[in-house]
């Protein structure tokens, strides 16, 4: 007797995309011109929207995509009014990337971010909607926030772990040795420029199950030719000087680079809706 054909399905096709998290979501320093809008950056996350977007245009489907996410916010920030304000907006696919700040502090609690971190992607689960998360860029080879690469380390392990146990896919920025080349990165050394943020929204739409139909996402660029020591200790001095400085003073004064900002994509909407 012939056994009947097993049915094989595709990629998952999402038309509801909202995503949450701080500044690598919301974009910064991303500022092409055909992703970003009235002088905001654009981003990884605008980038996936845009390929989630055509695909679902081609199985004849409606697609709408938010972004919540809002520079300089914690994990409490994220997985609190973001995660309720991305509920209720009913989305098939969320993003959560949280944390980063967090582990920037030397007393960080690894284990309640995770746990954390975790309790908000089972809600998000438990609605029937996909989870997208993202490991950090391994910092092996960044002054100063290389002193936090346990930390990042424990925590892409946590995400990992998380991811597992919840039926969430993951961006393995870690493991993206591409992203380690300091020419994926803006002036302040703690955003991506407009390449890193391409590849990372490809890196995410591979994740999801998708084949992207750029290729190089993976591929690290030819080798930079070398700097003199003394220019790379004067390119130092100013990078302390312009970013480090600034930075030291907020977290003293405990300010943060997006207080009274609101999310750039607060509803769901066509990307050309904004």
């Amino acid at each position: 007797m012939t056994q009947p054909t097993p049915e094989v399905s595709g990629p998952t096709v999402w038309t509801r995309y909202v995503a949450i998290g701080d500044s690598f979501t919301e974009g910064m320093c991303d500022d092409d011109p055909t992703f970003g809008h009235d002088g905001e950056f654009a981003g990884w996350a605008d980038r996936l929207a845009s390929h989630l977007s055509e695909i679902a245009r081609t199985e004849g489907l409606d697609f709408g995509y938010a972004n919540l996410a809002v520079r300089g916010r914690k994990l409490d920030d994220v997985v609190g009014p973001q995660l309720e304000d991305a509920l209720a907006l009913q989305p098939d696919l969320v993003s959560i990337v949280g944390g980063g700040n967090d582990i920037l502090r030397p007393k960080a609690d690894l284990d309640g971010l995770a746990a954390r971190l975790e309790a908000a992607v089972a809600r998000i689960r438990a609605t029937g909607a996909d989870v997208l998360m993202a490991t950090p860029v391994d910092p092996a080879d960044a002054p100063l926030v290389k002193a936090t690469r346990g930390r990042a380390a424990i925590h892409t392990a946590n995400i990992w772990s998380i991811a597992r146990r919840n039926g969430a896919h993951v961006i393995d920025q870690w493991g993206l040795h591409a992203l380690r080349d300091w020419r994926m990165w803006s002036e302040d050394r703690i955003h991506m420029t407009t390449e890193g943020h391409r590849r990372v929204s490809l890196a995410a739409l591979e994740a999801l199950g998708h084949t992207p139909a750029e290729t190089d996402w993976a591929t690290p660029l030819e080798p930079a030719p070398p700097i003199g020591r003394r220019e790379a200790l004067q390119a130092n001095a100013q990078w302390a000087k312009e970013y480090v400085g600034p930075w030291v003073h907020r977290r003293l004064t405990g300010r943060s680079s997006g207080d009274h900002r609101q999310a750039k994509r607060p509803d769901v909407a066509p990307l050309d809706q904004h």
